[in-house]
């Protein structure tokens, strides 16, 4: 059985880090796992790839050829990733490994909110089981109009994806304890979040009290599970969370045959 797990979130957010720390904690627990870089602009991986979208298609490489800016050079590549997408696939599941992890591009809008992004995920997932992590940089959640903010960027990208999808709530190392804290409240508590977000300096929305409290009950409905890539904290619930989609229980369970005695 093959699993594919599709990491998210925006620039800068932590995806190729959880990506790399997330694969080295399944090998660690020998669950067979492989990474695919999916972002055709990356110029240093913390990992090893066993399968790079650049090997088909570079988009420093699309610049100098076409003289695009590095914007429309990665539109570009992203959009060429289709062309390739049944050689790219046919690596991918030669593998036969018990999990993907898929490492997406890091300008995560011109991938998720184009209509190529989720083409070449379903490619590549076809009719394989899969869940999504969406990456909240807990640095930018500290304020809670940034953390209505990401998660309505969480729930936009799950309705493009259209992928079950947990939260992880990234670099809490950087972050005093009791900040961590007060995020994951607001996250668990959407009243709490509703009346943060209301005494906000200079707050104007376009939402009433009532209408502000209805949105958050429903965009807070993610699991989140608070992770850091440096100290490896929180990764047992996050293996947790993601199998609770993937198989259906907590164990390190992967529906393969035992081998033969």
């Amino acid at each position: 059985m093959t699993y594919f797990i599709v990491v998210l979130g925006t620039a800068g957010s932590g995806k190729t880090s959880l990506s790399s720390v997330l694969q080295s904690y399944l090998l660690d627990h020998q669950l067979d796992s492989i990474i695919v870089n999916l972002d055709p602009a990356v110029e240093e991986l913390p990992y090893e790839p066993d399968v790079d979208v650049r090997d088909y298609v570079n988009a420093w490489d699309l610049m100098k050829k076409t003289g695009l800016g590095p914007n429309g050079a990665l539109i570009a590549s992203i959009d060429m990733i289709l062309a390739n997408i049944e050689d790219l696939k046919e690596e991918v599941w030669s593998y036969k490994s018990n999990y993907v992890i898929i490492d997406t591009p890091g300008q995560m809008e011109l991938f998720a909110f184009r209509q190529t992004g989720p083409l070449v995920l379903r490619a590549l997932i076809g009719d394989a089981k899969s869940a999504g992590v969406f990456l909240l940089d807990s640095t930018f959640a500290t304020q809670p109009s940034n953390l209505l903010s990401a998660l309505l960027l969480a729930a936009s990208t799950h309705v493009r994806v259209r992928i079950p999808m947990v939260c992880a709530l990234s670099k809490i190392d950087l972050l005093e304890p009791g900040l961590v804290s007060k995020i994951m409240n607001m996250l668990e508590n959407p009243e709490d979040l509703s009346t943060e977000i209301s005494m906000e300096k200079d707050a104007r929305l376009i939402w009433g009290q009532d209408e502000l409290l209805t949105l958050l009950e429903k965009l807070t409905v993610f699991t989140t599970i608070p992770v850091s890539n440096v100290s490896g904290e929180g990764f047992d619930d996050l293996y947790a969370a993601i199998q609770r989609i993937l198989a259906g229980g907590e164990d390190y369970y992967t529906e393969e045959p035992s081998p033969a005695l």
